[in-house]
């Protein structure tokens, strides 16, 4: 083949297409695990635990804020833990009053909206006046939406979305992935890109069964109540070279850079 020929073949030629963009880390859950044991090796009352990982939280949203995370989901009260010692379920009720009251200035002044996912009926009075409280003091926030899991299972969740189903009468030819997702407890709550668990353990722990279908894991061995932005950045960092598939066989995205 001459070289007039060859031109002209590779004229005929498409160009090959632009490398995806890389996609940036936008929603994220955290398991906020191992408050007992942090306060076990040292030498303090679980609760006191309990309190460090109110300020491990406070530094994450800081950090999710900094590193532009758009959604932010935290595993705080499941439902298995109301059959702690009622002590300690009792003191966890308080602390969580206090927490909220304490970091409430913080998150409308960094323009954070928090919701809650999960049951309400369960929570003493008190406390679901502080969750309605919170709710609506920050409601304007639009930089960042926090999720706080509370009174939350992900097997509950489903259930109770199949209740619905019946309840509204849905034809069973009519229930797919579309009916079911708008019947959780929060369906507008996105998908977490990443699903953190904190502590070593490797379990999702009945933690957004169905949102976190596709999620990427990341479990690291810091304790909650050390956990913080520098943590959170590590785990981005692992996440960041991973191919998201969605359940394909070919990737859809690059998550090659993870930064605002």
């Amino acid at each position: 083949m001459d070289l007039i020929t060859r031109l002209r073949a590779l004229r005929r030629l498409k160009p090959l297409p632009e490398p995806e963009r890389p996609v940036a880390v936008r929603s994220v859950a955290i398991i906020m695990d191992g408050n007992a044991r942090w306060a076990k090796r040292r030498r303090l009352p679980v609760i006191a635990g309990h309190d460090a990982g109110t300020r491990a939280l406070h530094r994450t949203i800081d950090g999710a804020l900094e590193l532009g995370i758009d959604s932010l989901c935290v595993f705080a009260f499941s439902t298995e833990n109301w059959s702690r010692p009622q002590e300690e379920v009792e003191a966890l009720m308080e602390l969580f009053v206090d927490a909220v009251e304490r970091e409430l200035p913080h998150l409308v002044r960094k323009g954070v909206r928090a919701r809650f996912v999960g049951r309400r009926d369960r929570a003493p009075e008190r406390v679901a006046e502080t969750m309605d409280g919170l709710e609506a003091a920050t409601l304007g926030g639009t930089r960042m939406q926090l999720w706080i899991a509370f009174d939350y299972g992900g097997r509950a969740e489903l259930v109770d979305a199949a209740r619905r189903l019946v309840e509204d009468g849905i034809d069973p030819r009519d229930v797919d992935e579309n009916a079911v997702a708008s019947r959780l407890y929060a369906p507008e709550m996105p998908d977490p890109d990443l699903f953190i668990r904190t502590s070593g353990e490797l379990r999702m722990s009945n933690f957004l069964l169905w949102q976190a279908a596709y999620s990427e894991l990341v479990f690291v061995d810091t304790l909650w109540p050390d956990f913080g932005e520098e943590q959170l950045r590590s785990a981005l960092g692992d996440y960041a070279p991973r191919p998201r598939r969605f359940g394909g066989g070919g990737a859809r995205s690059s998550t090659a850079c993870w930064w605002p």
